[in-house]
Formats: structure tokens, sequence, C-alpha cells
């Protein structure tokens, strides 16, 4: 928008939105709608048109996550363009490294409301050390992973994968309370045949264990190619695994194909778990969740409201700061429990009050036994 103001620029991209997403489009008989979102940046003189581009592409996916305005808009000076530098360096140096220094995993323990003083569940999570000694999340390091072009998202999924069962191995007498530990696979690796065969060697090679393992994978992932995805899932049930899809709810996907996966669990999407209690229809994306006979987990659950009312719609698992923020795996060996490691005076007693242990074992046995083959 060349001679534009940023405030006329945003007017426009306001009605473009609109323009875009009120009118419903008629195909035969049916109508759809569709949602557009837009990454307004505002360029300085002399930027690169590759940077722009870049700031702005980032400045659309941040959108996608503004349920209410689709826009983002990065003014002169936004703090956005810095972190994007410090993304692009990131990416260089992934680029000459298949699989770069200072990766470690953290711990996140996932909480079961049925049995939360009887089970130790947890997902395994990506962090990197920078040479500054700063800790990159995951996040950081799978986007910019994804931009190289040396493939590093398999070679750091295997790594993952490799370094915790190697974990599990040595810990495993240290983990009775446990039934599950999820761990997320990249899109980009469940395409790579090469990476899904040193996978599925790893299982063999440390069969005795593989149960404790739930592989995540995105929703929308998953559902791109449909037959792939189920014959992944068939073949780690067939080794002993257990899947999760990742992300529920947050591609509006058909029922009918999540239920043809066979997936042992629904992580659902932690933007629907953090506004349910002030928007009732996130509440029913919850509540779908917990009847499509697959076990449930709701991510960043935060405040106690919120658990109170995963807890009443019948959600199996629940995850985040409330529970526990991410840690070091020795913090997580230390734990009896998931409740073991609760901070909040108010969340214990709440906890106290759940349903008797006794039958929630039963409960998580129940799942460790279909992933295992046990009748």
């Amino acid at each position: 928008m060349n001679d534009t103001s940023i405030e006329d620029a945003i007017a426009q991209c306001r009605e473009l939105i609109s323009i875009l997403s009120d009118a419903p489009y008629q195909v035969g008989n049916r109508a759809f709608q569709v949602k557009a979102s837009i990454g307004l940046v505002e360029c300085s003189q002399g930027v690169r048109v590759q940077d722009a581009l870049s700031h702005a592409d980032r400045a659309c996916r941040e959108a996608k996550k503004v349920a209410h305005t689709h826009l983002v808009t990065y003014r002169k000076g936004a703090a956005a363009f810095e972190e994007r530098a410090e993304e692009l360096k990131l990416v260089e140096t992934l680029g000459r490294n298949r699989l770069p220094p200072g990766l470690f995993l953290v711990m996140q323990p996932i909480m079961s409301l049925s049995a939360p003083t009887e089970s130790l569940n947890f997902e395994v999570l990506l962090r990197m050390r920078a040479p500054d000694g700063a800790t990159l999340p995951a996040g950081k390091v799978i986007v910019a992973a994804a931009e190289s072009e040396s493939g590093n998202i398999a070679a750091i999924d295997r790594w993952v994968i490799s370094t915790l069962l190697e974990w599990i191995e040595t810990h495993q007498h240290q983990l009775a309370n446990t039934q599950f530990i999820c761990v997320n696979l990249s899109g980009g690796s469940l395409n790579d045949e090469q990476f899904m065969e040193d996978i599925f060697a790893l299982f063999a090679r440390y069969q005795s264990i593989v149960h404790y393992l739930c592989l995540e994978i995105t929703e929308s992932v998953a559902l791109h190619d449909l037959e792939n995805t189920q014959r992944f899932i068939a073949r780690g049930h067939d080794m002993g695994g257990k899947i999760a899809l990742d992300d529920f709810g947050a591609g509006y996907t058909s029922f009918k194909y999540l239920k043809a996966l066979s997936a042992d669990a629904l992580k659902i999407d932690g933007e629907f778990v953090r506004s349910m209690c002030a928007h009732p229809a996130d509440i029913a994306i919850v509540a779908l969740a917990r009847n499509l006979g697959m076990r449930s987990v709701a991510e960043w659950v935060e405040d106690i409201d919120t658990l109170r009312a995963l807890q009443e719609i019948g959600v199996d698992y629940v995850q985040g700061f409330l529970v526990a923020k991410p840690q070091e795996s020795s913090a997580i060996l230390a734990a009896s429990s998931a409740a073991s490691v609760l901070k909040d005076p108010d969340v214990a007693n709440f906890i106290e009050g759940l349903s008797e242990p006794a039958q929630a074992t039963v409960f998580d046995y129940e799942w460790h036994a279909r992933a295992s083959g046990a009748h």
C-alpha cells in the first residue's frame, strides 16, 4: 500500500476481512463461511523485500490466532522485527548443523482427574540452549528448522525419541505410576519415510518400554494424508505405542475422519480451554472431545475455575501451569504423582475431593492395557 498511512492501511484491512469473512460462499445447495486473516507491516525506508514479506508472514500467522479481529499489525520499531531477526539467525545456525547443539528435554506433568494421586504421566518438551545461555522454547526451534533446507526437523525428532527412550530405559524402575509419556512428532517427520523406518527400528530395539510412549500428531497433519496416518497409527499400536491427536478443535475437522483414525487420545487445543469459561461455544468443543470415545487431555489449564469446569464435563486429563510448569527430569523422578507437584493450596484441596483413587487406577490401567495388547 504505497503512500498510505498505517491507520488507513489498518482500516482497509479490516474492511477486506469483513468482506471476505461475513458473506457465506454458496457451493451447490450448501453454504460455507470462510475466515480471512491478515498480517500488516509498516515498512521502514530501505527494508529488504524478503524481510518485509517474512515479517508479514509472521504477523499473519499470529492473526490466525486472534479469534475476534483476525488482524495483527507490526508498526515501525515493533519488538517483532527484532525477534524475527533472531529467528533468522537461528535458521542460519540450523542450516549449518543437521542436529543443532544445545538441545535438551524438559517434562510437564499431565494430571488424571480420576487418579491424580495414583498416576504420574507427563509430556516431553524440547528446548534449546543458545550460545549466550538463553533457553529457546520448542516453537522457535521447530519454526527455524522448518525454514532451513537441511532436513533438521526429522533429525531433531529422531534425537528427541531416541533420547527419551534411553532415559525411560535408565529410569524405568522409578516410573511405576506412569502410564504414558507424550511426545510430539512434527508434520514433516510424519511424511518422511526414512524417518518412519528409523523410528520403528528404535521401537523394535526398545520393545519392552514402547508402551510408555504416546506420540502426538497435530490433527490437521493427521488428516492431510488419512491413509498414511492410519498406517502409522496401526503400526504404532502393533508395537505397543499410543497415539494422540493434538490441537483438537483448531481445524474444525470432520468427526467422522477423527473416529476413523482409532487414536487413543485427543489433546484439546489450549485456545479453547483457556477461554471456555467465558465462551459457551468453546465448552461445546471441549465436551465433543470427551464424547468421541478417546481419552481427552485439556491443555493450557491456568485457573481453578477452568479445572472445575473440565472435571464437571468429564475430561480425563489436564495439563497446564495450574498443575505444573515444564521442569527438569530430576523433578519428575522425585515426584510420586501429578498431584504431588501441585503448588496452589486451593487446587490441592480441590483434587483431594475428587473420586476414590482405587476406581481411577482401573481407568488408567485400561488405557495402558489397550495399547499393550492386554485384555
